[in-house]
């Protein structure tokens, strides 16, 4: 099959817009207990404070509610910058948030590296020493599914951007990665308006990055082409229909059977479903709690090169401000998603 004909299989939709073990309460010894707080920046006014109180509510699910200070940021850089500020007069022994990309500087200039931060943004951009971008990002699940894809044998990928954020951040990752997997990559750029590109022949697999009927569309159509298809957490879809479309695709995603244990849990306690962001305030409290449970609640211990394990999957702190995490390879099928392999994102 040459490349125009794949592509008239992917043309329908395109344009479309665009982990491992659930952690445990930890019993904190009785001698040398690190009672210091620690502070979670998160909006609980603004048009983001139902999102807030969830990642609140996740939080106090994995650490001593008498150990976490919670303090508004509306959502905004200035608020996020005076959260910050009114935390460091608790002397907090860690800072867990803020959220978004546009609080994140304004909190990492307050502290000035005072107080290690774990921040749930996922613009790895951001990072720096003594702030850690905690946030599932694509260049995170991009290379995680190619090496997947690369160890079952494939060579050559076809990566589409759909002009979207989170697709941009995924074709260049994947251009990272391309001489070090030994792949052949071609990246397709599809707009709205525009004809499809032609290029070349077909690739042995495709990964579309993003989500919704694009997703599906393409899925659908190279189920009979032998192209396999590629997907990322952004795509999952548990709607039978979308089920059956996705029939055979390989996706990295944080476990969803870890997610479901958490997700029950806060169902339990809180009523309601969380979503991926209140799991990462979830996971990074329980770091706080484990790290207090060995008293090590500090930079050294943040950093310990065994990692953590989390309902996002296992995740490592390196001393730039990156963090490095693993995902579950989940193979699609009519009746679900079945996790087949664990592999490491950049």
């Amino acid at each position: 099959m040459n490349r125009r004909v794949m592509l008239r299989f992917l043309q329908s939709g395109l344009v479309a817009t665009a982990a491992s073990v659930v952690l445990p309460s930890f019993a904190l010894s009785a001698e040398k207990k690190d009672k210091r707080p620690v502070a979670l920046l998160v909006p609980l006014t603004g048009p983001r404070a139902r999102l807030g109180l969830s990642m609140q509510q996740a939080a106090l699910l994995a650490e001593n509610s008498a150990f976490v200070q919670t303090f508004d940021t509306g959502g905004t850089a200035a608020g996020a910058a005076a959260a910050a500020a009114k935390a460091l007069k608790q002397h907090p022994a860690m800072i867990l948030g803020p959220l978004s990309a546009e609080e994140v500087p304004a909190v990492s200039s307050t502290v000035a590296r005072r107080v290690p931060i774990i921040a749930f943004s996922n613009d790895s951009v951001l990072r720096q020493p003594g702030t850690w971008i905690f946030g599932i990002t694509a260049g995170q699940v991009t290379s995680a599914i190619l090496r997947y894809a690369r160890s079952r044998g494939i060579r050559s990928v076809a990566v589409i951007d759909d002009g979207s954020p989170w697709s941009a951040a995924s074709v260049l990752a994947a251009g990272q990665m391309e001489t070090e997997l030994g792949l052949t990559l071609r990246v397709l750029e599809v707009k709205t308006g525009q004809k499809l590109p032609e290029a070349g022949d077909a690739p042995d697999a495709v990964l579309l990055p993003g989500s919704g009927e694009a997703v599906l569309a393409a899925a659908r159509n190279l189920r009979d082409t032998g192209i396999q298809f590629l997907g990322t957490l952004q795509g999952l879809d548990h709607r039978p229909v979308a089920l059956e479309a996705l029939d055979g695709a390989w996706i990295a995603s944080p476990d969803p059977q870890s997610f479901g244990t958490f997700a029950s849990a806060f169902a339990a306690h809180n009523g309601g479903n969380p979503g991926t962001i209140a799991a990462l305030a979830y996971d990074a409290a329980g770091i706080a709690n484990a790290l207090r449970g060995t008293n090590t609640l500090n930079p050294q211990g943040l950093m310990d090169s065994k990692g953590f394990h989390g309902v996002t999957g296992p995740v490592r702190f390196r001393t730039d401000g990156s963090v490095a995490r693993d995902f579950a390879i989940l193979v699609a099928r009519k009746q679900g998603y079945e996790p087949v392999a664990v592999s490491s994102g950049s």
